[in-house]
């Protein structure tokens, strides 16, 4: 009799450890969905399906660096639920590149690898802490931290530095191609389109230093004319990125009417396109033609 009872004391056992079993296994399959809402949301701009997975206490943190030196930014959850739902020309989208989930009763935390890409543009990488509590209406999110850098390798799906900045130097490529181009069409739309309002252009005299505005009260009669503004053919460029990929700056060489110009120029990534903010333009002397120059005695 006591050997029956002992059989039947393990056999419940065994059920309720299985019991257990499944149920963590629910539990961590409920709190990855919940995040993985958060990421659909985001790649839909669906303010509401994002709104839905915080809990009202949440909050949002970043690990950044300010001159070298770790700082944490907080993030408002309006405002971010806000931003997601504004229209926007990219779609955001947050690729997930490894899970860890921790449960312990009502509290989960989760760790997640990530790579973020505007569209099909690589922006940045790196960790996302998730700290969640399961209430009455399921698990909501309490905490967000994360950090971003420009490159992680953190897995096999990871892709090169070169495959990130190529799409970004195709668009800048194409964004200065354009520009130029349009000088030499007249078509001061796409050529004063693509600056931003607080440009500066830097030209070959001395004086020349022009505002937006400034510069199209300048270069306006050279627009009107049928031939064109001016033709500046480029002949090479070279792009550099700050870390976050939202700034470029580029040095390049231009065949004109001048002979060979050097130009270079600071571009800023806003609103879904790339925007000049600063060109500077100079002609170039070779170093066996300066005492030549020199003699010129320029003012």
């Amino acid at each position: 009799m006591r050997r029956f009872f002992l059989l039947g004391f393990a056999f419940l056992m065994m059920k309720s450890s299985d019991g257990a079993q499944i149920s963590a296994a629910q539990s961590a399959i409920d709190v990855k969905t919940v995040i993985e809402q958060l990421f659909t949301g985001m790649r839909t701009g669906d303010s509401s399906l994002v709104r839905q997975v915080f809990h009202v206490s949440a909050r949002l943190q970043s690990v950044v660096e300010q001159k070298g030196i770790p700082q944490l930014a907080t993030e408002s959850v309006d405002e971010f639920v806000k931003a997601v739902g504004t229209p926007h020309p990219e779609i955001w989208d947050e690729q997930i590149r490894s899970w860890k989930i921790d449960i312990d009763g009502d509290l989960a935390s989760v760790w997640t690898d990530y790579e973020f890409y505007l569209g099909k543009k690589y922006l940045h990488c790196g960790v996302n802490a998730f700290h969640l509590f399961k209430t009455a209406m399921g698990w909501k999110i309490t905490q967000i931290t994360d950090t971003r850098k420009k490159e992680c390798q953190q897995s096999e799906k990871g892709i090169s530095i070169t495959e990130k900045v190529k799409p970004f130097e195709l668009e800048i490529n194409k964004v200065m191609d354009e520009w130029h181009m349009a000088a030499g069409k007249g078509d001061e739309d796409v050529f004063f389109g693509t600056m931003a309002e607080d440009f500066i252009y830097l030209g070959t005299d001395k004086t020349e230093r022009w505002t937006k505005t400034k510069f199209w009260d300048f270069a306006k009669k050279y627009f009107e004319r049928k031939e064109g503004a001016w033709k500046f053919k480029p002949l090479s460029r070279k792009i550099y990125f700050t870390d976050d990929l939202s700034y470029a700056w580029f040095e390049e060489h231009l065949d004109t009417w001048m002979g060979v110009c050097r130009g270079s120029g600071v571009l800023r990534f806003s609103e879904g396109k790339w925007m000049l903010k600063h060109y500077n333009l100079s002609v170039t002397i070779n170093n066996d033609k300066v005492q030549e120059f020199i003699k010129l005695k320029p003012n």
